[in-house]
């Protein structure tokens, strides 16, 4: 079995549609990884919050995700202002962290509001797949596509260009 992949989110998933994509990525992925998802709360954001309600609401969704990350993790911060990459290169990417020792691998995808900075200096590194900004439901969905196409790379699998 290959690396252990996790998932760590703010934030439930409540559209049927998203949920059904994410359960088919992940039965998808159960060929080439151990993958796990764990969704925690998000904070109600009041409506014209102020910048520092928002850096509170950052700070204690920062904190839940602190604490569920262990120390021996890699820690992959989905972030706007990340490395990009193409496909080819994640695949590469995920086929060095392996064959360097990193046998778990957690990809962090925040709320609406982003990701603290304390959980920012947790990350081994930040990953950005677009300058565009989307929906943290949506994102999960993309990021999983993304590692199932990057193992099918990496065995040299067919997959769509």
């Amino acid at each position: 079995m290959g690396p252990r992949i996790r998932l760590l989110c703010v934030g439930r998933i409540k559209e049927k549609f998203f949920r059904d994509a994410v359960s088919e990525y992940s039965k998808r992925l159960s060929r080439y990884c151990s993958l796990e998802i764990t969704e925690l709360a998000d904070e109600k954001i009041p409506e014209g919050a102020s910048r520092a309600q928002e850096e509170q609401i950052l700070k204690r969704e920062g904190d839940r995700l602190l604490a569920s990350i262990r120390e021996r993790d890699y820690v992959v911060a989905l972030a706007i202002d990340g490395r990009m990459m193409d496909s080819l290169q994640l695949a590469e990417h995920l086929d060095r962290l392996s064959l360097g020792g990193q046998s778990s691998i957690t990809l962090v995808i925040g709320a609406s509001l982003g990701l603290s900075e304390e959980l920012l200096a947790r990350a081994d590194e930040k990953l950005s797949f677009s300058p565009l900004t989307f929906p943290h439901q949506l994102m999960r969905v993309i990021v999983l596509e993304q590692i199932y196409r990057a193992f099918r790379i990496s065995r040299g699998e067919p997959y769509h260009k």
